[in-house]
């Protein structure tokens, strides 16, 4: 039986990249996976095939997360097939993956990107978590993907690193205030991965790849897997008594 046997998961972004991962890792544990997308139907049709083709149940749930009216369109796609492929409806897991991944530096960036950069990052997991407490179940988990420009001095990328700093200030607070219902809220802060997101400047490029690599005290880029293996141990039930915390999983960067 696996840690996930039995439970119901959203994880938004599920198409690609660290999501994808987090979506496989939990149909491979048992889970039921609703995977968020917002376009790319043939990449979210891949990653529920793959799960289903492991063993695992899944199903796609497609919301524009930048919206007004996302978290609601989100929630209506999942009750709409939930309990076809669990049995029955609710969740008892929500994984807040789906962002920007990068921003302009303070000189470049605009007002309209400002603007995107907070709604898909801040707000979007704000209104996904109030519209989907109903449907929480008591003793469920919250893992929101967070960053290490959080905690790191990265001026180019600032505006990225502030939405990831209030998304570790929402994780805090949550944690306080759901605690009486046994739910517990962490954030998990990647570093460098190889993803999509990354594939322009990284993939393919020596130097790039040795710099990347050398910001880790262990010696390598990060992958997907790496950041989803921490995902499957805060979902599970053996994180029951961590709460509120940011669990850093860049590799050990900046030590």
């Amino acid at each position: 039986m696996g840690a996930l046997e039995g439970k119901v998961a959203l994880v938004t972004g599920g198409s690609r990249g660290i999501g994808r991962a987090i979506a496989e890792r939990f149909g491979r544990a048992g889970a039921v996976v609703g995977v968020g997308f917002a376009r790319n139907q043939a990449a979210v049709d891949e990653v529920v095939a793959r799960i289903r083709k492991d063993g695992g149940r899944a199903f796609p749930v497609q919301a524009e997360l930048g919206r007004r009216g996302a978290a609601a369109e989100l929630w209506a796609g999942f009750d709409a097939e939930v309990e076809r492929h669990a049995g029955r409806g609710g969740v008892d897991v929500i994984v807040n993956n789906a962002a920007i991944g990068r921003s302009s530096d303070l000189e470049s960036l605009t007002e309209d990107e400002f603007d995107e950069l907070f709604a898909v990052n801040v707000r979007a997991p704000f209104f996904i978590v109030q519209q989907g407490l109903g449907r929480l179940r008591d003793g469920g988990r919250i893992v929101n993907v967070s960053s290490g420009a959080a905690r790191l001095a990265l001026p180019d990328i600032m505006a990225y690193g502030s939405t990831k700093g209030a998304l570790d200030t929402f994780t805090l607070n949550l944690a306080k205030q759901l605690g009486p219902r046994g739910i517990t809220v962490n954030s998990v802060a990647p570093g460098i991965v190889d993803t999509d997101t990354n594939a322009g400047w990284l993939r393919g490029n020596p130097e790039a790849e040795a710099y990347a690599a050398s910001l880790s005290a262990l010696g390598r880029v990060g992958q997907p897997e790496d950041i989803a293996g921490v995902v499957a141990f805060l979902a599970s039930d053996d994180a029951r008594w961590m709460t509120g915390r940011v669990v850093d999983v860049t590799g050990g960067a900046g030590l």
